[in-house]
């Protein structure tokens, strides 16, 4: 296991800001948050909360409109493109609700991909131990199409923890899936974190994928209005969940 000490991920006053003049809209409004190592955390909250803002911004797919983002003790502001290019792909995974899988590459090629991208051939072993993992070493040869729903995230998943990264993002990765796909996706996730010490923010709308997690951030209006820290269960989960709906609506 890697043992991290730097925090994995901070907002230190974010705002993200849409349009401009009168039309503004802040989808997030002075965040402050910062992500310990080894920690798996879902956020929550209405459509139109900031949810997806906050994923994108923390994972530097988006440049913030005033605040600091920094990634395993790197500053994102002042960072060019191509040097947030080498940081993510170096210390951010991303596992997505619509897989994205590359089609015309095995199991075992797009989990190496992120690699190579790097720059770096993997190591003997290193791919089909990730598939291991994941419970998919006998399927490196198969491609997407020949693949469940549940294993084309499960392949994902490996994909996104090849690199040993700081942080792993997970943007609904249940969302597509049925209920027993669903719970195994879950499980491997809570794995990451458990053996591995990985970091891993999920943004979510289910309280049962949530109650998988050592913390809850509830949004609303771009703010932070809630932070629930474990033992989470999926009854404090959804009674949090239908209190910010009501308030909100």
């Amino acid at each position: 296991m890697t043992i991290r000490t730097t925090a994995a991920v901070e907002l230190h006053g974010v705002t993200r800001r849409y349009g401009t003049g009168e039309r503004a809209v802040a989808a997030l409004d002075g965040v402050d948050i910062r992500f310990e190592p080894g920690t798996f955390t879902a956020v929550m909250g209405p459509s139109g909360s900031g949810k997806s803002t906050l994923l994108h911004c923390a994972a530097g797919l988006d440049r913030v409109s005033s605040g600091r983002v920094v990634i395993d003790g790197v500053p994102v502001e002042g960072l060019s493109e191509r040097n947030l290019t080498k940081l993510r792909r170096t210390r951010v995974g991303f596992v997505f609700q619509s897989f994205n899988l590359v089609p015309a590459l095995t199991a075992a090629q797009n989990v190496a991909l992120p690699l190579r991208l790097a720059g770096r051939r993997p190591a003997p072993g290193e791919v089909s131990a990730v598939l291991a993992e994941v419970g998919l070493a006998e399927r490196a040869g198969h491609r997407p199409s020949e693949l469940s729903g549940g294993q084309q995230q499960r392949v994902a998943i490996a994909r996104a923890l090849v690199t040993r990264p700081a942080v792993l993002f997970a943007d609904e990765p249940t969302g597509a899936l049925d209920a027993t796909s669903g719970k195994e996706v879950l499980r491997l996730l809570r794995a990451a974190v458990d053996r591995h010490g990985q970091t891993i923010v999920m943004v979510t709308h289910d309280p049962l994928a949530a109650a998988h997690a050592d913390r809850v951030l509830f949004l609303a209006d771009g703010r932070v209005v809630d932070d629930v820290q474990g033992p989470v269960d999926v009854e404090q989960v959804a009674l949090h969940t239908a209190r910010l709906e009501a308030v909100t609506r």
